[in-house]
């Protein structure tokens, strides 16, 4: 896992508050984020990635995905960039 950062798409929903999972400021977020949104997101980017059908710890009952991807950088800025490419609705 060295040099992968895995992100979910909670930390993208604007639904969420921060202590349930979201890592954005709202304006950033998109309204109940999924795994096809932060795969275009990701392409966008042309950031490489895979995805998995696994579940956020804190949402264990829901498998919404996650996406491992390829970065050496600090998650933040990962997270950052991501959220620049959604389509925020």
């Amino acid at each position: 896992m060295e040099n992968e950062r895995i992100l979910y798409p909670c930390y993208f929903d604007s639904t969420l508050t921060r202590e349930e999972g979201r890592r954005v400021p709202l304006k950033k977020g998109t309204k109940h984020a999924t795994l096809i949104e932060l795969e275009k997101a990701l392409l966008r980017c042309k950031i490489p990635y895979r995805t998995e059908k696994k579940a956020h710890p804190a949402f264990w009952y829901k498998f919404d995905g996650r996406a491992i991807v390829q970065w050496k950088e600090q998650k933040q800025k990962l997270i950052r960039i991501v959220s620049d490419h959604l389509e925020h609705r």
